[in-house]
């Protein structure tokens, strides 16, 4: 049957569901988009290191960034996870920060001159690198989040997602809100060709992730949470492909990339963390933290247990299947 508006144009008649909607039920029937067993992760990443004899993979470069990411062959970068200084006059060392600084590494560079300007030109260096279905994280502060908006926007990066890490306490402040977020921009080459591996049923662009304080241990002045660096690697990579970071601080990145059979490449301006970054990339095997994204979905049980009513209608959809 035809269905015609009052225009007297025609129209296809809607559709009907052949189901009813039970909310939930999506979450029984979930996979990921891509996964791969233990075995399958470590043969891509062992065939991707003998592949790659004209880039020094699993490096630490103690140069500017931007100078070291104009030797990087073009097309070879698959992720960019960038958290660049923030700008606004920082060290790490202030009592408002809670931090013991002797523990602090000095020499901690922040940007002299135009923020805008340095936010450019390391930025307009990302699409050369990257592959055609690659992608970008960069953390922000609110404070410089236009610059990089700006940047990104120049270099002809298309932004795909505007997340927002939310950790529980910030900075006490007397006359305006703590700030206890951060802004996480995620950006692709090409919005229709970038790779995005859905490890999650409802993936939301807020992230509740704790920062984690190693009391004692000398540290860079910032530090990222391994949890949110693993989270951007895990949805916006495969085994075996190479992870690039312009500011690689204390070697989160480096670390979270190793141990998730990832490469990785990086640049980091002060030698004096030399140190760390090998000592905390060296504590780690390679592959050692990665499971199957299958396994880390919650199990019927627990499902069952958190949407009773979906539980149901998809066990009797279960049956009739069998039927």
């Amino acid at each position: 049957m035809t269905v015609h508006s009052e225009e007297g144009e025609e129209k296809a008649p809607a559709r009907r569901r052949s189901r009813r909607y039970i909310p939930n039920l999506a979450e029984f029937y979930f996979k990921p988009t891509c996964d791969w067993t233990i075995d399958e992760a470590r043969a891509l990443y062992e065939a991707s290191d003998r592949a790659s004899d004209d880039l020094e993979l699993n490096t630490v470069f103690y140069e500017d960034c931007i100078r070291g990411m104009r030797k990087i062959p073009e097309g070879s970068i698959d992720l960019v996870i960038a958290d660049p200084p923030f700008g606004i006059d920082f060290d790490g060392k202030s009592s408002v920060y809670n931090r013991d600084e002797r523990l602090v590494i000095e020499d901690y560079e922040e940007v002299n001159g135009s923020y805008t300007d340095f936010t450019k030109r390391w930025i307009s260096e990302l699409p050369r690198a990257l592959k055609a279905d690659g992608s970008v994280y960069i953390f922000s502060g609110w404070t410089n989040l236009e610059p990089v908006l700006r940047g990104a926007r120049e270099a002809g990066l298309t932004a795909l997602n505007h997340i927002v890490w939310h950790y529980p306490f910030g900075v006490f402040t007397k006359r305006r809100f703590v700030s206890s977020h951060y802004h996480v921009l995620l950006l692709v080459m090409d919005s229709r060709t970038y790779f995005f591996n859905k490890i999650e049923h409802y993936p939301e662009d807020v992230w509740p992730i704790k920062r984690k304080y190693r009391v004692g241990e000398v540290k860079n002045s910032t530090k990222l949470p391994i949890e949110v660096v693993r989270r951007c690697i895990d949805f916006s990579s495969k085994p075996g492909d190479l992870v690039l970071d312009p500011f690689m601080g204390n070697g989160t990145t480096a670390i979270a990339a190793k141990s998730s059979w990832r490469h990785f490449i990086g640049y980091e301006i002060n030698e004096r963390l030399k140190p760390v970054i090998d000592s905390e990339v060296s504590s780690v095997a390679p592959g050692e933290c990665y499971t199957p994204y299958a396994t880390r979905l919650p199990t019927i049980e627990e499902l069952a247990e958190a949407y009773p009513n979906a539980y149901r209608e998809y066990m009797r959809r279960e049956k009739e299947e069998k039927r």
